[in-house]
Parts: C-alpha cells; sequence; structure tokens
C-alpha cells in the first residue's frame, strides 16, 4: 500500500509541475494532494516537498492555518477569471454549460478568497479595557 500512495504522490508533483505552465491545471492543489501522500508513504519525501523553495511554504501554510497568501489568491482569481473568458469566447456553444462552468469557477475563487492570509489565523484583537 505505502507503494501505491508514493507512485500516487509522485504522479500529483508531475502533475502539478505541469500545472505551473498550464493556466488551466492548478499545481497548488496537486502538491498538498502530494505531500499527504507522502505523508503516509515517505517521511523522507514529504520534509523534501515541504522543505522546497517555491512550493513548501504555501503547503506549511495551508497545514497550519488553511491560509492563502494574497499573492496566490491573486493569481488564482485572476487565472480563473481568464480561464472563463477563454471558456465564454472560444469554448462550447451551449450557454448552460457556460453557466455551469462559470458557478464551478465562481464557487472556487470564493473558496480561495475566504480562506485566511498566513499569519492571521492565531491572530487575537486587542480587548479594550
Amino acid at each position: 500500500m505505502r507503494l501505491i500512495l508514493f507512485v500516487l504522490a509522485w504522479l500529483m508533483v508531475a502533475i502539478g509541475i505541469i500545472g505551473v505552465f498550464l493556466p488551466v491545471l492548478p499545481t497548488t492543489p496537486f502538491m498538498l494532494l502530494a505531500a499527504a501522500l507522502f505523508a503516509r508513504s515517505s517521511p523522507r519525501f514529504e520534509q523534501w516537498l515541504l522543505d522546497h523553495p517555491r512550493y513548501g511554504q504555501p503547503l506549511i501554510d495551508w497545514r497550519r492555518e488553511g491560509a492563502i497568501s494574497k499573492r496566490a489568491k491573486i493569481a488564482s482569481v485572476s487565472l480563473m477569471s481568464v480561464s472563463y473568458g477563454i471558456v465564454w469566447f472560444v469554448g462550447p456553444h451551449q450557454l448552460w454549460l457556460k453557466i455551469v462552468i462559470g458557478a464551478i469557477l465562481v464557487a472556487c475563487a470564493t473558496f480561495v478568497l475566504t480562506r485566511p492570509l498566513p499569519g492571521t489565523a492565531d491572530r487575537v484583537l486587542p480587548v479594550d479595557s
């Protein structure tokens, strides 16, 4: 079972890396899944992913706080908007399908935008005395 999880983890890493170059394929969810699979199959590669200069900090922020950085939120929602523009103008001709795709993207954008920023989850607001 560990071997299957290990192979799946590497598959998720590969898909995540491809997602860096393809705007319609998100990188972060695949890296989150890879980290979770590595946690169950290879602590060494889990640590490698968490220490990675590009992917490590977003993974750590997500694990600790369920947080997404402001830069990642802007990039994510911007790319979703561009992708929807492409779907609207060049995609399928069925209006119902365009509306369904738009609703899915709005739901995804809402999820991303409602996640806290890193470092703000434990912040305690001052109490007036």
